[in-house]
């Protein structure tokens, strides 16, 4: 079927099989609806909560974690069926359950986060049912919207969603707001002639699904449904954009991938080095010699794997998510928290986002003088001001609310509700503000003798809409247009010194026009005309509306909302640089980002969508880094801004209310979708949902992702250092213990694997979970975002080893000392935990900044305190109680010796943080 605006109305009918006067029958429409589907956008299929459940057990970390229960298990069944040693092999199970333990904590945590995620999205959802007004078999009636079928012959009214794509047929005063797809605010005035190809936002002949009527009523007959209509296209268009990774996604991928090499290479290499002492003492090799071998291997594996960073990951960026959430945030996905911190560029819509989407007059022109308004949207509110000598608005004012259907309603909750085209309110609400109210006008008990006798509607061709009136014994015409219009048919000019000639006040009225277009005021002309009975009730359209009389002119503006401006420069501040894109004029995007101070000069460049068109690919990314705003484009034009971007490494954050941006909310590193005014195919493409809707919140979200990745890499700097501290031990005690020392053997492990898995569950999991509390340094938002590029390690790898290898030495000589001193194994083993334990509880509290220990207040994260104190209370504990002794191989120690473990790990921190910020302060 050719393009339904292209066509003739009856030609459209035509081809649709139905009629205008009686509309499809019964059977037709259930016909169609079993042929082309339920009018309805395709909704994804969701993933069962098993396969989300089992996509957690994907990490490779816990896939090492896996094979090192594999491992337990294989030396367990030697043990009690072959080596006949199951206290052994009992160890083994035991260390089997706890890494079970640990991966389904892990699992369960990243499963919980993302189910609560989904559920609060689904709250967010118009649940609805919208119904539509069709002919069917010539009776009108109610169906449900989603029964909607093309050749349905449908009617709408002011205030209705328009379900469907539509070809008017007949229309009265008929006026849509299309901004979901165009990204215009100011709504469109339809009309039923066929026109020339044109443009979405130009097809007057048409209506889209999802816009709603502001004004009029009209008739039209069902051209598309479902996925087929412009808006299910721009949907279909999201399913072309690949899911991108998020940057902490791609740098934990590059880490797991070498620790895996790391924890592979250990292992091999720890069973080589175990089986070739074993060769050496006894000459050969038995399955009892693999199977001791393999437990030390075990605990390596575990040791040089950071068991607990998958759930303390999780539970870091939940935190996040939580901090979000406090700040009317709500993140899809965990791992989106943390982009947010890495974003160097915001590329926001404009309608709805930046500004209020309320049509505010803020200035206007009357009998030659200028008034300032004040107040913005829909409550009226405001002084209205002159700008020179002058009070004289009176006949403008009142013109403009007679020539007018608009209203405003306070709600039950106070709210002022508009009713009526958006520049129409915008008058209404100037009126309430100087008193002047259209109701009180017509009033017969008041003072005013007005009658309206007539309307003439506007009509795209004309541009202008009248109405005449009879004030007292004088019939007028009361007329409004653009200011051009209204000029072209105007006589005269009413002034201070009386009514002037145009010819003479024709340039003073322009430079107001100008003016206030500089200052991204949209403008419209209000004009009065006496005419006599005759001409009043009966004369044509065209003879009323000429000769006129110019009363004013008002300045009508989306105003920006108020707490952007600030955002905008804590951004820059922070090296975060925000653009504009949007489907408006050029003029109006750059005063309006001028205003925002997203540019600092009225000459800033603007590129408009038909330049776009014409642009290569390699120009534009050429271009994208200097340009700050983008008018009149599409949602394809988004998405190349957005790509151009991604090329120069930018972290782009694009947000928006409407449909037209989804497809750039895919495509962009993290989508920020409007809760309130957004619309729900917005809100599924997207990542961050403001649930207030407030650009402020964007910052607030910049603030919380980079504090959630300082306290990443915090907990991560903190962690590694353990790992390699007890991986620095394990081999120390595999490479060094040759020969029995006292009563410890040669092939005594320095830590068994469950001591390992303790102090990575216990003493390490959880200060690292505290660390996830941690508020931000002072100058987070004075520094530039980080480079994705750059390894989530970048700059801490020196720190790491040179802390780890100075905690693991200590372990290894505590647990070579207590050997040498006669001690037992159990009792070697033991003093080696315990000086790892307290070692890195004393050293969480120098992971807390890049500098040192001395530079954050230790009391100022209260959960890290507690934290430490369990940790290091229940450390302390599983060497006293019998049930641990047996499991995890550990024996009490005497007070002298609890508090040497304690104490002595404290040194290497505070010496090496006293040598560093001795350092720093010189340098």
């Amino acid at each position: 079927m050719p393009s339904p605006h292209l066509q003739h109305k009856q030609a459209v009918l035509t081809e649709l099989e139905t009629s205008r006067r009686h509309g499809l029958t019964a059977a037709a429409a259930q016909a169609r609806l079993t042929q082309m589907g339920q009018n309805a956008l395709a909704q994804p299929p969701k993933i069962p909560a098993w396969r989300q459940f089992a996509h957690t057990f994907k990490e490779p970390l816990v896939i090492i974690l896996l094979i090192a229960v594999g491992l337990a298990w294989v030396s367990a069944a030697y043990d009690f069926f072959g080596g006949g040693d199951p206290a052994h092999g009992m160890a083994a199970i035991y260390e089997s359950i706890a890494i079970l333990l640990l991966i389904a904590i892990n699992a369960g945590l990243s499963f919980w986060q993302a189910q609560a995620a989904q559920k609060s999205l689904d709250a967010l959802k118009n649940m609805a049912d919208h119904h539509a007004l069709v002919l069917r078999d010539g009776q009108w009636e109610q169906i449900p919207a989603k029964a909607l079928v093309a050749g349905d012959i449908l009617k709408v009214k002011t205030g209705d969603f328009i379900e469907a794509d539509v070809r008017w047929l007949q229309v009265a005063e008929l006026m849509t707001n299309e901004a979901h797809l165009t990204g215009e605010a100011d709504p469109v005035s339809k009309q039923t002639h066929a026109i020339a190809d044109a443009q979405i936002g130009d097809r007057t002949n048409m209506g889209y699904s999802g816009s709603m009527v502001t004004h009029g009523n009209g008739i039209g007959v069902v051209v598309a449904t479902g996925m087929h209509t412009e808006l299910g296209k721009i949907a279909d268009l999201l399913a072309s954009v690949p899911t991108k990774k998020t940057p902490i996604e791609r740098t934990i991928a590059k880490l797991t991938t070498r620790l895996m090499a790391v924890a592979i290479a250990i292992v091999f290499l720890t069973l080589g080095l175990e089986l070739f002492k074993a060769y050496q003492t006894t000459g050969s090799l038995s399955l009892t010699a693999v199977a001791e071998s393999l437990s030390t291997a075990i605990a390596l594996a575990v040791a040089a794997i950071p068991d607990a960073l998958p759930a303390v990951l999780s539970i870091v960026l939940t935190i996040g998510a939580t901090m979000l959430a406090h700040n009317n945030g709500l993140i899809k996905s965990l791992n989106a928290v943390e982009t947010l911190g890495a974003t160097s560029f915001i590329a926001s819509d404009k309608t709805g986002t930046l500004t209020q989407n309320q049509m505010t007059v803020t200035r206007f022109w009357a009998n030659g003088a200028a008034f300032a308004v004040e107040g913005s949207g829909f409550d009226p509110v405001g002084e209205i001001t002159p700008e020179s000598a002058a009070d004289d608005y009176q006949r403008f004012m009142a013109a403009s609310v007679l020539n007018n259907e608009a209203t405003i309603q306070e709600d039950a909750d106070g709210i002022f509700q508009p009713y009526g085209n958006p520049t129409d309110v915008a008058l209404v609400v100037m009126g309430h503000k100087a008193g002047i109210t259209r109701d009180h006008l017509l009033d017969k008990n008041g003072t005013h003798d007005i009658d309206i006798v007539r309307v003439i509607p506007f009509d795209s061709t004309r541009k202008m809409m009248s109405v005449v009136i009879k004030d007292g014994a004088q019939y007028q015409v009361l007329t409004k247009g653009a200011p051009d219009v209204i000029l072209a048919h105007t006589a005269q000019v009413a002034d201070a010194g009386g009514l002037k000639p145009l010819e003479t006040m024709k340039q003073t009225v322009e430079n107001v026009v100008l003016g206030f277009a500089n200052d991204a005021l949209r403008t419209i002309a209000v004009a009065v005309r006496d005419i006599d009975e005759n001409l009043a009730l009966h004369g044509e359209q065209a003879a009323l509306e000429h000769s006129l009389t110019l009363l004013g002119i008002a300045g009508i503006i989306d105003p920006p909302r108020p707490e952007v401006r600030a955002s905008v420069a804590t951004l820059h501040q922070a090296g975060v640089a925000v653009v504009m894109i949007t489907g408006d004029h050029a003029a109006t995007a750059r005063a309006i980002a001028l205003k925002l101070g997203i540019v600092d000069s009225p000459e800033a460049t603007v590129i408009q969508g038909a330049a776009l068109e014409e642009m290569s690919d390699e120009t534009l990314f050429k271009l994208v880094p200097t340009i700050r705003v983008y008018a009149r484009v599409s949602p394809e034009h988004k998405q190349r801004i957005v790509k151009a971007l991604q090329r120069h490494n930018e972290v782009v954050a694009m947000t928006g209310d409407g449909i037209n941006d989804a497809p750039a909310l895919r495509a962009a590193d993290i989508g920020i979708a409007m809760g309130i005014n957004g619309t729900e195919v917005t809100k599924d493409a997207a990542d961050l949902i403001l649930l207030d809707d407030q650009f402020t919140t964007i910052t607030r979200s910049v603030e919380a992702g980079r504090t959630i990745f300082g306290n990443i890499k915090n907990f991560m700097r903190h962690e590694l250092t353990t790992n390699v501290a007890e991986v620095l031990a394990l081999l120390l005690g595999v490479v060094l213990m040759t020969r029995p020392v006292g009563q410890v053997s040669a092939t005594t492990p320095v830590l068994t694997a469950l001591m390992v898995l303790w102090v990575n569950m216990i003493s390490d999991a959880l200060p690292s979970f505290a660390l996830g509390y941690d508020v931000p340094e002072a100058d987070l938002m004075q520094r530039p975002p980080r480079n994705v590029d750059q390894s989530v390690l970048h700059g801490m790898l020196g720190r790491i080893f040179g802390r780890g290898i100075v905690m693991g030495a200590l372990v290894y000589l505590a647990f070579l000392w207590a050997a040498h001193a006669g001690y037992p194994a159990a009792t070697a083993q033991t003093i080696a935990f315990l000086t790892l334990v307290f070692g890195q509880l004393w050293h969480v509290f120098d992971a807390r900044s890049n500098r040192t220990l001395f530079h954050r207040n230790p009391f100022a994260n209260g959960k890290l305190l507690i934290a430490v104190a369990f940790a290091a209370s229940a450390s302390l504990l599983v060497t006293l109680m019998p049930f641990f002794n047996t499991v995890m191989g550990t024996t009490p120690l005497s007070g002298t010796l609890y508090l040497a473990v304690i104490c002595l790990p404290a040194l290497p921190t505070l010496i090496l943080s006293g040598i560093k910020a001795l350092w720093l302060r010189r340098r």
